[in-house]
């Protein structure tokens, strides 16, 4: 398949674009997202640098003269090649990461098939994700075309493909509860209440 015949699978018949996949080599799932992923990467640059530029300009002075100025075309630049790193890294250590939860429910077909799951299934994600609102939707649609592609790519059942997905996403957002509480706890203990000044 070429990209857009890739791209119009994923997001209409993912099974059937899975399916095809399987036997494709790793290059080709990172040649198909290094392309969505520059994508998203251009369009959020240029909507950060629009909305910095018009910030700019509504604040004057020489504040907004400097917001104005780091959201400029290079600004716009830096914003971009951030994205396109912080998209390829991720995609790599969530690919491993999930690869453990993979593994664990039975998935035994490879490392190289989770991180395709995880790269096909960016397609909404990275396509629409620039978006505001449109962006949430399209992340929970991206989350479905993984456990998809976790369940085509490893031969899984559809709840074994859940579980994989969902388990290191429940336990992220416990760890970072854990850790907000501990961080609010230790701010309140160190605030020492004003009493008032009392002379002697």
């Amino acid at each position: 398949m070429d990209f857009f015949e890739k791209v119009r699978g994923f997001l209409l018949d993912p099974s059937k674009a899975f399916d095809a996949a399987k036997g494709e080599k790793l290059e080709e799932a990172i040649k198909y997202y290094a392309i969505i992923a520059a994508v998203y990467s251009a369009l959020l640059a240029v909507l950060l640098t629009f909305i910095g530029t018009m910030l700019g300009s509504l604040m004057g002075g020489p504040i907004g003269g400097l917001i104005g100025a780091g959201a400029g075309a290079g600004g716009g630049i830096i914003f971009f090649i951030l994205f396109m790193i912080f998209a390829i890294i991720g995609a790599f250590i969530g690919g491993a990461i999930l690869h453990i939860f993979v593994y664990l429910v039975g998935g035994r077909k490879g490392l190289e098939q989770t991180i395709k799951a995880v790269m096909y299934g960016s397609t909404p994600g990275l396509l629409l994700g620039w978006i505001p609102i449109i962006g949430f939707i399209a992340g929970i649609w991206s989350l479905v075309l993984e456990i998809l592609g976790i369940r085509q790519l490893h031969e899984l059942t559809t709840g074994k493909a859940v579980l994989a997905v969902l388990i290191p996403i429940i336990i992220a957002v416990v760890l970072a509860v854990i850790i907000a509480a501990l961080f609010i706890a230790s701010f309140r203990s160190g605030i020492v209440p004003y009493r008032g000044y009392r002379g002697y």
